[in-house]
C-alpha cells in the first residue's frame, strides 16, 4: 500500500461503492435523456367535413406547440353532448376548437383585461372563420367578456389529452 498514492485509493473505492449504491444523480440522468415510452393519449383526431369544409386535427406534438391571437366567441352549447360524448353542463368550463385534438386543455387569455383562464377543448367548432374558438359563458365570465359576443383572446395549449398517458407542454 506504501507505493500506491491515497488519492488513488480514494478514486477506486468511489469507482466500486457508486455503482452499487443507486445514487439519485444517475436515475436523474436516466430519467432526463430516455424517450417517453408511454403511448400516445387516446385523442379524437379523425379529419371531419363541415358545410363542404374539410378540417383535418392537429396531431399531438403540433397541437403542444400550438398558441393563436383572434376572435373568440360565446357558445352556447349548454346541457347538450359535445364531440367527445361528453354532457356540455351550463355553468361549466369548456370550449369548441376546429383543429385541437380532442381533449386538451387550453390557456384562453382576453387581450384587453389581461385576464386568463383554463379550459378544456371538448367539442368542434367554431364554424365562422373569423373565429378561432367558441367558449363557455363561464370561461367569458371568468376573463372578464360575458357581456359581448366575441372578444380577442390569446389561445395557448397546455396539455393534450386525459389520464396517465397526457402530455403537458414542458
Amino acid at each position: 500500500m506504501r507505493g500506491i498514492p491515497r488519492l488513488t485509493l480514494l478514486i477506486l473505492a468511489a469507482g466500486i461503492l457508486l455503482p452499487g449504491t443507486g445514487c439519485s444523480w444517475r436515475k436523474d440522468w436516466k430519467r432526463t435523456f430516455a424517450e417517453d415510452t408511454r403511448p400516445e393519449p387516446k385523442l379524437k383526431k379523425s379529419p371531419y367535413t363541415v358545410n363542404g369544409r374539410r378540417y383535418r386535427p392537429m396531431g399531438m406534438l403540433e397541437a403542444l406547440q400550438y398558441r393563436e391571437t383572434g376572435e373568440a366567441s360565446l357558445y352556447e352549447g349548454g346541457n347538450s353532448i359535445g364531440a367527445m360524448g361528453e354532457r356540455l353542463r351550463y355553468g361549466a368550463k369548456y370550449a369548441a376548437h376546429r383543429t385541437l385534438p380532442l381533449p386538451c386543455v387550453v390557456r384562453v387569455t382576453s387581450t384587453s383585461t389581461g385576464k386568463s383562464c383554463l379550459v378544456r377543448v371538448n367539442d368542434r367548432g367554431p364554424f365562422n372563420r373569423r373565429r378561432i374558438i367558441d367558449i363557455s359563458p363561464a370561461v367569458a365570465r371568468e376573463i372578464g367578456f360575458h357581456k359581448w359576443g366575441v372578444h380577442q383572446v390569446e389561445v395557448e395549449v397546455v396539455s393534450v389529452g386525459d389520464g396517465p398517458n397526457k402530455r403537458t407542454k414542458e
